[in-house]
């Protein structure tokens, strides 16, 4: 048998020559003190490697089409033979690939390692990273639950605006004029087979970089970088000093990944997938879409946004991004690499991480998406009213005016709160504001009967600080506000 074996292994290195090139990879020097910090390439290359298994197990259950998806993702979560903790290793395994590679490129640029002669690796690593949002963009369509939907109408919506190039992207967004089975049919192609061959071939190309250049020594081990004499002082160095990067450096990886993989498995154990939402419905328009995590930052910039300038912006903020990380290497492809003489990079990653946590904690917030399922108004509001006045707190409630506006801390946060307007807004100015509408708010002139609209003042007029009990009134002669003394 162990003759058998040695034959086989022969005929195969005969053949294709693996083993001999398995083993000059094994013994591609690295540079010395290569620690900790250069796992976390090799870590997200392990979570895409998870994701891909556990995608194709998925994909084998999975039915891409309008009428079964959510039926097959609902049979997935709750009949198939691990099929919840299936989900929850995709899921988590694609939050891990994010965060991975977002550190993996905080290390390269912190490091510099973007210099000469290594721009196309950043190059390639951009790349990936966009490939990478894509994946996760993609895959939250897949679920095929409201949210998923409207996510997808509400991005369509916005590409949409965009000047020359909107209705274009619009219509590749959703393969047609709306959502249907072509739109559902193109994001699952594109994640399982597209964006994955993509990857693939960058990260191929990645890698073949590292070979060819070697991996960048430390900081603190290399002098400035100077393109007419690197190469050859590398060379020199890795001579005298490299080690082989098994075992040497292997280990590291080898140990972080299988960490990574233990982590992300006891967090799909424990946490599972992200929960279904309710099957689309495209008649239901109460909605609050919103992407996964990596992606409300991005989600709450276009939120944020001055009402106009997302038409251009949508598009632009994502290329002038793109633009500016391709353009690093070659705006500083040489001179000093170690972050205490560099401190321009170290305060453009804090103020980069400090605006997209931020930005994520607001996603999460959302104030400025309506609250469709408020709390009830506090008996502290609504146990003293008279009975127009009762009225008008009802109305509040059930014509949606709750859903955007907070009265003594419970409400939505879309409009302005309104738990003392009757301190700074008059009768005529509240009534014009129901009627008329203004700044997001719809007119309700054709909505409301005349007793309702004098119902809901009613209400807001006992909207004030304790202890006021004079309403501000309007001069008949002027139309300007007083309060009484």
């Amino acid at each position: 048998m162990k003759g058998l074996t040695r034959k086989l292994g022969r005929w195969i290195e005969d053949r294709t020559g693996l083993w001999s090139a398995f083993i000059r990879l094994a013994r591609h020097p690295v540079p010395p003190k290569v620690g900790w910090a250069y796992v976390f390439g090799s870590a997200t290359l392990t979570a895409f490697l998870l994701q891909v298994v556990t995608g194709i197990t998925l994909a084998t259950a999975y039915t891409p089409s309008t009428g079964e998806a959510y039926q097959s993702l609902e049979f997935i979560t709750d009949k198939a033979l691990l099929g919840n903790f299936l989900r929850g290793l995709h899921f988590f395994g694609a939050s891990a690939m994010v965060v991975l590679i977002g550190i993996h490129m905080i290390r390269v640029f912190l490091h510099a390692s973007y210099k000469y002669p290594r721009e196309v690796s950043w190059i390639s690593g951009v790349v990936l990273l966009g490939l990478t949002l894509a994946m996760g963009f993609t895959g939250q369509l897949l679920r095929w639950d409201q949210n998923a939907v409207w996510s997808l109408v509400v991005g369509a919506e916005q590409a949409g605006r965009a000047p020359f190039i909107g209705k274009i992207l619009a219509h590749f967004l959703l393969a047609g004029n709306v959502v249907g089975g072509a739109t559902l049919t193109r994001f699952f192609a594109f994640h399982v087979f597209f964006l994955p061959a993509l990857i693939f071939g960058f990260v191929g190309l990645h890698l073949y970089l590292v070979l060819h250049n070697g991996i960048s020594e430390p900081p603190a081990e290399a002098g400035p970088v100077d393109p007419a004499t690197y190469r050859a002082r590398y060379e020199e160095r890795l001579e005298r000093e490299g080690k082989p990067f098994f075992p040497h450096a292997a280990w590291r990886d080898i140990a972080f990944g299988a960490g990574v993989i233990l982590v992300v498995g006891v967090l799909a154990a424990l946490a599972g997938p992200p929960p279904l939402g309710r099957p689309p419905d495209p008649t239901i328009i109460q909605a609050d879409p919103r992407p996964d995590w990596y992606l409300l930052w991005y989600f709450a910039v276009l939120a944020l946004l001055p009402h106009g300038t997302e038409k251009v912006l949508i598009v632009l903020l994502p290329l002038l991004a793109g633009v500016v990380l391709l353009a690093v290497p070659f705006l500083s492809n040489r001179g000093e690499r170690r972050p205490s003489r560099r401190p321009w990079a170290v305060l453009s990653v804090v103020a980069i991480l400090t605006m997209v946590g931020s930005l994520t904690i607001l996603g999460y917030q959302s104030p400025w998406s309506p609250d469709f399922s408020p709390e009830p108004l506090p008996d502290s509001v609504v146990s003293t009213l008279g009975p127009q006045a009762a009225t008008g707190a009802h109305l509040f409630r059930q014509r949606g005016c709750q859903n955007c506006h907070t009265v003594a801390g419970v409400g939505g946060r879309r409009g302005p709160e309104l738990t003392l307007v009757a301190d700074r807004l008059t009768r005529q100015q509240m009534v014009l504001r129901i009627l008329n509408g203004g700044n997001n708010m719809p007119a309700f002139a054709s909505i409301l009967k005349p007793r309702e609209v004098d119902a809901l003042v009613a209400f807001l007029e006992t909207l004030r600080a304790p202890g006021t009990t004079d309403l501000p009134r309007d001069d008949p002669e002027t139309g300007a506000s007083e309060r009484a003394p």
